[in-house]
């Protein structure tokens, strides 16, 4: 089946019901996307189709016969987003960071701190406690816009990360 896989034109031999998180995975040979519930519940699994943000576990592959389908892979190291994470303590296990990472690539431009939250809503993490998930994406935009905000927090309300991490750990985890 031929559509597009992270800008490239692939043509996948698959069975169309072949869940489109085991082509990827088995089949492209793409292990970022990740499987945690199986049932569309988690997130772990979201990639893009036709850029919009859904779980691949639930996409049957014949259904993105002729789409573009952009996985964690397509972003190759360089989006703000994955900077972000790293330095604004948005990733700790990093299970589901790329499912996060890819909910957050779909978002709109000028999305505020309720749209972030509504757009991450079917991803969980059991890590981070999420703050260290908004800031990251709050950055990432100033980053794209080219500012900052002024003083401690971020234009969305949320506190800066401090150098040596949160709870005074550094971003190893460690005590500072």
């Amino acid at each position: 089946m031929r559509f597009e896989l992270n800008g490239k034109h692939v043509d996948v031999r698959a069975h169309a019901m072949k869940r489109l998180l085991d082509v990827l995975r088995e089949d492209c040979g793409l292990t970022g996307t990740k499987e945690g519930c199986g049932e569309g519940e988690c997130g772990a699994c979201t990639v893009l189709l036709d850029g919009q943000a859904v779980n691949a576990c639930l996409v049957p592959f014949g259904q993105v016969r002729g789409r573009a389908v952009k996985t964690i892979e397509g972003l190759r190291g360089r989006h703000p987003l994955q900077q972000t994470f790293v330095t604004e303590g948005g990733a700790q296990c990093g299970f589901c960071t790329p499912g996060m990472i890819m909910a957050a690539a779909a978002l709109p431009k000028n999305a505020t701190l309720e749209d972030v939250r509504v757009g991450l809503a079917g991803n969980i993490c059991r890590c981070t406690g999420y703050s260290g998930i908004y800031r990251a994406i709050e950055a990432a935009r100033q980053k794209a816009e080219g500012g900052k905000a002024a003083g401690g927090t971020t234009k969305a309300g949320l506190p800066r990360r401090s150098p040596k991490g949160e709870g005074g750990k550094s971003a190893r985890g460690r005590r500072a």
